[in-house]
C-alpha cells in the first residue's frame, strides 16, 4: 500500500512523517541521525520501480562524522552512510566540505547533483554512491567575488532542465543564478534584473543574494526567485528577471515553490525584512499567485494568526507530485504543516510540532 512520506531535516536530527495518500492523518517516526544538522534531504523518484520505494537522501553534519551523505532504500526506516563520505573536495581546492545544502536527481539514469558549502557542485552517475566535483563552476572567474550570506556561502538550488540533460541552473548566496548549457563544462551568470541593494550598483549581472529559485515544470524557461529583497520572475531562462513583489505584504523571505500541475501557480513565505525576520504582524501565511506573480492571495486557514514570530528557511518547504498538490513547510519553532491546494480552498494541518529548528523538507510517495 502506498504512503506519503515527508522527510524533515532539523538542527538536531531527521524526522519522518507518514500518511496515506489522502494526507489527512499523520504519524511521526522516532528521530534518526540524532544530533546531526540535516540541512538537505532529497528524493530520487526514478528508483521507485517494481513496487520498490524511491531512494531517499539526507545530508547530515555532526561533531563525530563531519558532513556526510546518507541514503535509504527502505522508505526511510534506515539510512546508511560512511564517516568518509562520497562528497569530498579535491586536494587542489585547499578546502573541506562544510555542509550539503541540496540533493537533486538529474536527467540521465543514475545522475544526482549535490550543492555544497562552500559553493560547489558535485555530480554522481551511480545513484549517489560517489560524487565528482564540477570543475567548470569551481574555476569560474567570478568565484573570488562570491561571499557568504547570513547562512553561509553555498549552492542551495540545483535545477536540471526536465528535457535537456545538458541544461542546468544553480543559485547561491551570495553569487546569484548561473546556467550551463553544456553539461557543466562552462557557466554564465543569469541574474540580470535581480536587485542587490547592498552593492554600489544595485543591478549587477552577478553577486545577488538569491535565497531560492523554483522552475515552472510546464514551462522550463519560466523560473521564480525569492531574493534577499524582492520576488522575481524570468520567462527566458534567466536572461532577464522582472520583479513581481507588488501585492505581497513584504518582499523578503526564503523559499519559493512552483505548483507541478498548474502553470504559473507559485508560493512564497514573506517576512518583514532582513532585520525583522518575522511574518508581518505575527500572522503566518503562505502567499499564492495563480498568474505567475501578477496578483497574490494569502492562504491562512489553519495557520496561527497571532503571535507567530517564526520563519521558514529556504529549503524547509516543498510540494508533492500528487494530483491535488500538497504544500509542506516547517518552521524555525519546530512545527510542520501540510495544505492540499485544489485551486479553490486550501486549509493547513499541523503534522508535527515541538521539533528542533526545521531546515529542510521533502515529500515522496513510497510503496
Amino acid at each position: 500500500m502506498a504512503e506519503v512520506v515527508v522527510l524533515i531535516g532539523t538542527r538536531k536530527g531527521l524526522f519522518i512523517a507518514r500518511s496515506s495518500p489522502d494526507r489527512q492523518h499523520w504519524e511521526l517516526d522516532p528521530p534518526l541521525l540524532k544530533m546531526e544538522e540535516v540541512a538537505a534531504v532529497g528524493v530520487d523518484p526514478r528508483t521507485a520501480t517494481d513496487g520498490s520505494p524511491p531512494r531517499l537522501f539526507a545530508g547530515g553534519t555532526s561533531f563525530v562524522y563531519g558532513t556526510r551523505l546518507l541514503h535509504s532504500d527502505d522508505g526511510g526506516r534506515t539510512f546508511v552512510g560512511h564517516p568518509a563520505d562520497a562528497v569530498k573536495f579535491p586536494e587542489r581546492t585547499g578546502t573541506t566540505l562544510a555542509r550539503i545544502w541540496q540533493i537533486t536527481p538529474g536527467h540521465r539514469p543514475g545522475e544526482m547533483w549535490a550543492g555544497t558549502e562552500p559553493s560547489a557542485l558535485f555530480r554522481s552517475v551511480d545513484g549517489g554512491e560517489t560524487f565528482t566535483m564540477n570543475d567548470g563552476l569551481w574555476d569560474h572567474p567570478h568565484r573570488e567575488s562570491w561571499a557568504p550570506g547570513g547562512g553561509g556561502q553555498a549552492i542551495h538550488t540545483v535545477l536540471p532542465h526536465p528535457s535537456d540533460p545538458d541544461d542546468l541552473m544553480v543559485a547561491m548566496s551570495t553569487g546569484g543564478v548561473y546556467r550551463s548549457g553544456d553539461g557543466g563544462a562552462s557557466w554564465e551568470p543569469r541574474s540580470t534584473g535581480i536587485r542587490a541593494d547592498f552593492f554600489p550598483d544595485p543591478m549587477p549581472d552577478h553577486g545577488q543574494c538569491v535565497h531560492k529559485v523554483a522552475r515552472n515544470p510546464q514551462d522550463p524557461d519560466q523560473l521564480f526567485a525569492q531574493n534577499h529583497g524582492g520576488v522575481f520572475r524570468t520567462d527566458d531562462a534567466g536572461r532577464r528577471w522582472t520583479e513581481i513583489s507588488e501585492g505581497l505584504p513584504a518582499s523578503f523571505g526564503f523559499p519559493v515553490l512552483a505548483n507541478p500541475h498548474r502553470p504559473g501557480t507559485v508560493y512564497v513565505f514573506p517576512l518583514v525584512a532582513d532585520i525583522e525576520r518575522f511574518p508581518p504582524g505575527g500572522a503566518m501565511a503562505v502567499w499564492r499567485s495563480t498568474d505567475a506573480g501578477g496578483t497574490w492571495d494569502a492562504l491562512t486557514d489553519g495557520l496561527p494568526q497571532t503571535g507567530a514570530y517564526t520563519a521558514v528557511m529556504r529549503d524547509a518547504a516543498c510540494v508533492d507530485d500528487l494530483e491535488q498538490t500538497g504544500i509542506y513547510f516547517g518552521t524555525r519553532s519546530g512545527s510542520v504543516y501540510v495544505g492540499i491546494d485544489d485551486g479553490v480552498s486550501t486549509s493547513f494541518t499541523r503534522i508535527a510540532e515541538n521539533l528542533p529548528d526545521v531546515l529542510s523538507v521533502r515529500a515522496a510517495t513510497v510503496a
